[in-house]
């Protein structure tokens, strides 16, 4: 069962959106360096539909997006409510960011507008450091996946 700890409406976790990110607990992948250790334990509230739906009714006029920051415990239940996110509020498009090295055989990508994978390694740096290892991929119309992580680095400027 997925479980929530807290929310919060963001802006640079997705280029472009406002984005409500869930911060989901039991994370399996404790990356050194983590600056999440509160999520590796099994805490929070159950994340399912109905909380779903309640976080629309609260916070649907002021995002675009909806995140899951996490789930690698249980990757089906983030998609089955990847899934729900379209199906019943189609108008947010709906993000999943994993630890990951890759998404787990069985789970249908396209269900996801953006995916972020890659465990957080401290030299390499997060997203915004073109060191990174981590990727953000956003879904294109054709249903493939552009690496959008380049909108994240800074670029020197003359």
């Amino acid at each position: 069962m997925l479980k929530y700890v807290n929310t919060g409406i963001v802006f640079q976790e997705i280029p472009d959106e406002v984005t409500l990110a869930i911060n989901i607990s039991n994370c399996p992948c404790r990356c050194p360096g983590c600056h999440s250790h509160y999520l590796w334990e099994d805490i929070g509230l159950p994340l399912n539909t109905d909380a779903i739906d309640a976080f629309v009714e609260r916070y649907g006029h002021d995002i675009t997006c909806i995140a899951m920051m996490g789930g690698d415990n249980d990757p089906v239940a983030v998609q089955q409510l990847a899934q729900y996110i379209h199906e019943n509020h189609p108008q947010y498009h709906v993000a999943w960011y994993s630890g990951r090295l890759r998404i787990p055989v069985g789970i249908d990508k396209t269900d996801f507008d953006y995916i972020k994978i890659g465990p957080y390694i401290r030299h390499l740096g997060p997203l915004n450091s073109p060191t990174t290892n981590q990727r953000l991929y956003r879904q294109s119309p054709d249903g493939t996946f552009e690496d959008i992580t380049p909108r994240f680095w800074r670029t020197a400027t003359a």
